[in-house]
């Protein structure tokens, strides 16, 4: 995959460019209440249900957390003063595997260069020394962002219906164990997983410390998961589009090509009449 920095960053660098006068730095953690009380000085809020999502009254129907359309983004993204040459780093309290991951690839997705996202989230950058605000920021000048199309890879339930069990396709669960093998479902009205799809935990992605693990690791245990299988062969899913973007993340930071991400992921699929596994893929 081509690109010009890393998706990842590190609080120290963070440090050093937030100096830059292209610089936006973004807190896409939930609750805006959370924001208002404590963030990184400077940083703008997005929310992940109201404005990264376009939910529907029917889960059935896109899943919990259906992408909005790509130009709904793009006013977003000039509200918040970015422009296509700015350099956005996005932070959130999960070690990007919440809102953090699918800004990151929402941005990617309409073209953006320069985006990272915060290793370890918002208490590194803390533990770093940067400094936090509890103030209202100042609403930045207004940015020129113009996108009408997703141009990352997208995947859909009929097309799950097609490939699901098909040998020439891969389709990564990266939900927690027990949800996987239909042992719990906390969120979700039914447990279990797709037919033939194989977990990864997007946990497993992360170094005990809770950051990514570098480059070499990821490349290594994601080509022998891909078994040679390109990109647009390799569709993955969580619980609702959102954590399976810090497992794109975690293969483009292997300078992986990013596979199709299945938005409606299993909260769609589990209320469609899908068949539904609990064995082990």
């Amino acid at each position: 995959m081509n690109k010009s920095i890393s998706p990842i960053i590190s609080a120290s660098d963070l440090q050093t460019l937030s100096a830059s006068s292209a610089f936006v730095l973004i807190d896409a953690r939930f609750g805006k209440e959370n924001y208002d009380k404590s963030h990184l000085q400077g940083a703008l809020h997005v929310d992940l249900n109201s404005q990264l999502s376009d939910i529907k009254a029917d889960f059935a129907n896109g899943g919990r957390h259906p992408l909005p359309e790509a130009e709904r983004f793009s006013l977003l993204l000039e509200s918040l003063g970015i422009s296509p040459e700015s350099h956005v780093v996005v932070y959130d309290d999960k070690n990007g595997a919440n809102a953090a991951a699918r800004f990151w690839w929402m941005m990617k997705a309409v073209g953006h260069e320069k985006i990272q996202v915060l290793d370890g989230g918002m208490d590194t950058a803390v533990q770093a020394g940067f400094p936090v605000s509890s103030e209202l920021e100042k609403i930045p000048t207004k940015g020129t962002y113009k996108a009408d199309q997703w141009k990352l890879r997208i995947s859909d339930i009929s097309e799950i219906d097609k490939v699901s069990k098909d040998k020439n396709y891969l389709i990564i669960d990266v939900r927690e164990n027990e949800r996987y093998r239909g042992e719990k479902e906390p969120i979700d009205l039914v447990a279990g997983h797709i037919p033939s799809a194989v977990n990864i935990p997007f946990a497993s992605n992360l170094d005990p410390k809770g950051l990514f693990l570098s480059p070499t690791e990821l490349k290594a245990k994601y080509e022998k998961a891909l078994e040679g299988k390109s990109a647009e062969n390799v569709i993955v899913h969580c619980g609702s589009g959102v954590t399976a973007c810090h497992t794109l993340l975690a293969l483009a930071h292997a300078g992986m090509d990013i596979p199709k991400l299945y938005v409606g992921s299993w909260s769609e699929w589990s209320r469609n009449g899908r068949e539904i596994a609990t064995e082990l893929g």
